[in-house]
């Protein structure tokens, strides 16, 4: 472990030669291989910046027992790319040549040797997640209904062609026959129905073919592919107040929890806080509000900015907002939303009392994508005025906080 990581210490300030070495190595080598990959270069971008996400996520997870859980829950994952346990040999060749290239010097027998056994581990884990795994590699379905909010917000209802099992606040990622070999991540946004439809909230990303897609191009009637539900951003059940704080299509799991609630109402108060850009983007209020006045356990806040205010003020009223709300050690908080502002809101949180045992949320790491377009990072709320990059996820997990 000590020599992987001092290994990898060298790779990291050359991590952009090291994954571009790799995919040329890889497709030069092993040509059929590359139908499994995005055709565009945007789309390979940003799947070059997955594939460095993922290896430093091991790689700091060495001594972690939950690292082969999650190589197993990712072989799973893989199958819904088409991946088969012949294609982990050319990977290995094709990762080690790209790390003895990016080594240098640095690149000894000794090094070599490490990595061999290591990823030999890995990729062990990840054929054994695939082979166990009862659930297919994914389920299809079909658009059944399509609702657009503006010309960037779209629920989309899909029936599956076999029930799809999963739990509100769960996740499916998604792909389009618009967009071959390309899969997002999209929350569930409601609880099991006796028809066993699913709702997808999504959120347009400028320059995002697949969100684009789902958004504004697609028709009723068409196919989707949806990988099995992950995810463990759900109700816990603890008989304590419940706090939800949501931001964006962030609602969707939020929304799923709530009728999850309405079918079993809980004995405490629950209480949400929903932030938007403007008043235009809480396109689910009228929904919120009939919730609202039929269950007198709900209370809800809206956070948009003031008339004619930018719209990052939304995130200081959220601040005040929360400030102003007490027993925080008490509350099961359940946040959701883009990746900066769950991380801001729950250091926030902390501060004024919460509990982090009980702060649950997205576990997403944003690794190269948590930057503004002049490379500083991103502030608090800097989400409301420029959109989100879609970014690597675990596949398994929006788990609690450790």
């Amino acid at each position: 472990m000590r020599i992987l990581k001092s290994s990898f210490a060298v790779v990291e300030r050359r991590a952009e030669h090291a994954v571009k070495f790799f995919y040329s190595h890889l497709f030069w080598h092993n040509p059929g291989i590359r139908r499994l990959f995005p055709d565009s270069s945007r789309d390979m971008e940003r799947q070059r910046d997955r594939l460095f996400a993922a290896l430093t996520h091991v790689v700091s997870r060495l001594e972690d027992e939950t690292l082969l859980p999650y190589l197993r829950d990712l072989g799973r994952d893989h199958r819904k790319f088409l991946v088969g346990p012949e294609h982990y040999a050319a990977v290995g060749t094709s990762l080690l040549a790209a790390l003895a290239a990016t080594s240098g010097a640095a690149w000894t027998p000794e090094v070599e040797k490490a990595w061999s056994e290591a990823y030999q581990v890995m990729a062990d884990a990840m054929v054994a997640g695939a082979a166990a795994s009862e659930d297919p590699p994914w389920w299809d379905a079909e658009l059944v209904r399509h609702l657009q909010y503006g010309q960037d917000i779209g629920v989309l209802t899909l029936a599956p062609r076999s029930p799809l099992p999963y739990r509100p606040g769960q996740y499916v990622s998604v792909s389009s026959e618009r967009v071959p070999t390309t899969w997002r991540t999209y929350s569930l946004g409601n609880a099991p129905r006796p028809d066993h439809t699913v709702d997808l909230h999504v959120s347009r990303i400028e320059g995002g073919r697949l969100s684009t897609a789902l958004v504004r191009e697609i028709q009723l009637g068409e196919p989707l592919r949806l990988s099995a539900p992950g995810g463990r951003l759900t109700l816990r059940r603890a008989d304590r107040p419940v706090t939800f704080i949501a931001a964006g299509t962030g609602w969707a799991p939020v929304r799923a929890m709530l009728e999850e609630l309405a079918d079993h109402p809980p004995d405490q108060d629950v209480r949400l806080f929903l932030a938007a850009r403007d008043a235009a983007h809480l396109y689910d209020r009228p929904w919120i509000d009939a919730y609202a006045a039929a269950f007198r356990w709900l209370g809800v806040t809206y956070i948009t900015p003031a008339p004619g205010q930018h719209r990052d003020q939304a995130t200081a009223r959220l601040a005040t907002a929360l400030g102003n709300r007490a027993l925080w050690p008490e509350q099961d908080v359940y946040l959701s939303g883009p990746p900066v502002f769950m991380e801001e809101t729950a250091l926030l949180l902390e501060e004024l009392g919460a509990r982090p045992d009980r702060l649950f949320h997205d576990t997403v790491p944003v690794p190269l994508h948590g930057t503004a377009r002049d490379g500083r990072p991103l502030g608090f709320g800097e989400w409301f005025l420029h959109r989100p990059a879609p970014h690597w996820h675990n596949p398994s997990d929006r788990a609690p906080r450790e």
